[in-house]
């Protein structure tokens, strides 16, 4: 009983964050058909921005807040300066704006503060444990678990009561349609790219509260997380993004707790042949249809 708690509780932590990545990036492709690789570096943009308010004497929730608002508006200006400028030419120029994009972030972390890791001021709550019939287990997991639940649930309320969340769904069910209807284009595909900052900046401070510091290549594996869970879920549904998060969190953890120690180092590699292995049988992803998981 206490072993299934436990693994229970790391699967949950871990698939809560890891579902977010995966909607984070998976809202601006259901629009655009194309993935946003410079989405790591929202991440990037939260960590630094709580470490250059460390100094400030402001309370912790307004510093978070501040770094989320930061990632928020590096998602609308990846939009405006990546992705607008060249959203009519090749899918291949976008592509390469995007990493260009992000490569210019990141240099600019580099040079500007450091190259050297940085620690993150973070509040006592993220070092506490706590003990659940019988289970320690660190209290940030339960934060990300709850930070989850909440997010996920408030995106599926907006997403169908709201106006703009009925307009994101029909601009991803047929973009074009959308536009003919007069639905604005630009302030969707905005939208899509400040909601996508916003779960990059919260998942940000659940995965900087993990490892306590950050670094200008800190974004690079929960880009490939988010990717891969996309992948496993289908690239145009939200629904499998989420699916396919907690999935890949339900991998992850079981080979931590079945690998022996010997083989704990090639993890990566189990974990992509599991995934290889669920692309063989279901290539398009677990779950099909527009981004919104609706089937056309």
């Amino acid at each position: 009983m206490t072993f299934a708690l436990q693994f229970t509780i790391d699967v949950l932590s871990l698939g809560g964050a890891y579902a977010l990545m995966a909607l984070g990036l998976v809202i601006v492709y259901g629009i655009l058909k194309l993935v946003n690789f410079a989405y790591g570096e929202l991440i990037m943009v939260t960590g630094y921005t709580l470490f250059l308010l460390g100094g400030s004497g402001l309370p912790w929730l307004v510093m978070a807040a501040v770094a989320v608002a930061m990632a928020v508006a590096t998602g609308v200006l990846t939009d405006y300066i990546a992705f607008r400028p060249v959203r009519a030419k090749s899918i291949t120029a976008v592509l390469i704006t995007s990493f260009a994009f992000s490569t210019l972030l990141q240099n600019a972390a580099l040079l500007f503060i450091s190259p050297r890791p940085r620690n993150v001021p973070l509040p006592a709550l993220f070092s506490q444990t706590v003990e659940i019939a019988g289970v320690i287990t660190p209290v940030r997991n339960l934060v990300t678990i709850a930070a989850a639940v909440v997010l996920l649930a408030v995106f599926a309320w907006a997403m169908r009561r709201t106006v703009l969340g009925i307009a994101m769904r029909a601009a991803a069910t047929n973009f074009t349609m959308a536009r003919m209807l007069g639905i604005p284009a630009n302030l969707i595909i905005s939208s899509a790219f400040a909601i996508s900052g916003l779960l990059a900046g919260v998942v940000g401070i659940l995965w900087i509260g993990r490892i306590g510091s950050v670094v200008p290549g800190i974004g690079s594996e929960p880009l490939l997380v988010a990717f891969i869970a996309t992948v496993i879920g289908g690239m145009r549904s939200l629904e499998g993004a989420v699916l396919g998060g907690f999935l890949l969190a339900l991998i992850d953890t079981s080979l931590n707790y079945l690998l022996s120690q010997e083989l704990l180092k090639f993890r990566d590699a189990f974990t992509f042949g599991l995934v290889i292995l669920i692309l063989l049988w279901r290539p398009e992803g677990l779950l099909k249809g527009p981004a919104t998981g609706q089937r056309t």
